[in-house]
């Protein structure tokens, strides 16, 4: 049965994939919630602050509430003040774009990023969005931790998603995947060219203490004409090395001290 709390949550995911916004008869229809309900349930987020109205009887928009609520958890947790410096001395050295990513339960999560002082091109995702797992170097990066049973359940969960919306190279057959993975486990480090996005690089490690489970994942990004395999060959020390440092530092992060024993 689905309740009021389900309904509520999808209208703000869905809304939250159409930042300018959505007129109730077409959220309602999407979602086949009834429209009084759909109107009632929005009625009650304005309320509480996660939705605002474009002008009266127009659209329905999300507000940054949920995004505050966010960061003020990262905050909390210490992750932000434990790893900025390091990724941004690692954009330092590189020139590119470099993310952190955060693991929760089945989800990688980007988190915090810095950017290189090149100028020109920049590579740029959203932060706060799930990695995904099948074609985006952070997430072969997590999934090298584990056995390939664990890894394709997790992509089986999440799907392997639309070949078009991703690089002309993204695995789409476990067989693919696998292949990947493999790869990754030999090197230490996951490695994509055209897999996430077209003309797109990035390479990617997993911050994993001792006998435990990783707790986040490491990845520099950027056009594969910058950062080409010998590149990201020279790279791979310094972002191994930023990799174990934020893991032996994670203990003062109460958001990764909880991450439990034994691997994903």
């Amino acid at each position: 049965m689905t309740t009021a709390l389900d309904r509520g949550l999808g209208i703000l995911e869905h809304l939250a994939a159409h930042p300018e916004g959505l007129p109730l008869a077409l959220i309602a229809d999407t979602l086949d919630i009834p429209k009084s309900a759909c109107h009632r349930l929005l009625g009650e987020l304005m309320a509480r602050g996660y939705v605002r109205q474009v002008r009266a009887m127009g659209d329905y928009v999300m507000t940054t509430k949920i995004a505050s609520l966010g960061l003020g958890f990262l905050s909390s947790s210490g992750i932000v003040d434990i790893a900025q410096p390091l990724i941004e001395r690692l954009a330092e050295a590189s020139g590119e774009l470099v993310r952190l990513s955060v693991v929760d339960d089945n989800r990688l999560t980007w988190v915090a990023k810095a950017q290189g002082g090149r100028k020109g091109f920049r590579y740029d995702p959203d932060m706060g969005m799930d990695a995904r797992l099948s074609c985006t170097s952070s997430g072969h990066a997590w999934m090298l931790t584990m056995t390939d049973e664990r890894a394709l359940e997790l992509v089986t969960r999440q799907g392997f998603g639309t070949p078009k919306d991703f690089g002309p190279k993204a695995p789409t057959t476990v067989k693919a995947l696998l292949g990947f993975l493999h790869a990754a486990r030999v090197r230490g480090y996951a490695m994509i060219d055209e897999v996430f996005a077209p003309g797109m690089s990035a390479v990617a490690a997993p911050v994993q203490r001792p006998g435990r489970a990783a707790i986040g994942v490491i990845s520099i990004a950027g056009p594969r004409q910058r950062l080409t395999p010998e590149r990201i060959q020279a790279l791979a020390p310094a972002l191994l090395a930023a990799a174990e440092e934020l893991a032996a530092a994670s203990s003062a992060s109460g958001l990764f001290s909880k991450t439990p024993l034994g691997k994903a």
